[in-house]
């Protein structure tokens, strides 16, 4: 149990550590955001959980294939935002075509013969 709460609570910091260096400069705060912390954490607990690289391979070959779609969120959020399109409404829509995206790109994946 302990070992759980330790996972949390270190991931839940860096989030908290990021959004406040954002606050403070957005720049710092992309370029955190953007380093794959939550997937090495996850790698990391995936590792120390299974000691099956295995499995911490497809993972990272999963994660690689789903970054492509993700970009979408990151490329509609600001273009509806700078459409003045309300925050909760824009990042709602964000999330939705994301998801549409991550749907097309598993179906485009399957169509050349890359299961994930």
């Amino acid at each position: 149990m302990l070992y759980y709460v330790l996972k949390i609570v270190i991931t839940t910091a860096l989030i908290v550590i990021i959004s406040e260096i954002a606050k403070r400069n957005t720049l710092i705060g992309g370029i955190l955001a953007s380093i794959p912390l939550i997937s090495v954490l996850a790698i990391i607990w995936l590792y120390v959980d299974t000691k099956n690289t295995e499995i911490i391979s497809e993972f990272s070959i999963n994660v690689f294939w789903l970054v492509i779609p993700s970009l979408t969120f990151f490329l509609t959020l600001p273009f509806l935002l700078h459409k003045g399109i309300n925050f909760y409404t824009s990042i709602s829509l964000a999330i939705v075509i994301t998801i549409a995206c991550y749907y097309m790109m598993i179906l485009v994946l399957k169509k050349f013969g890359i299961s994930i």
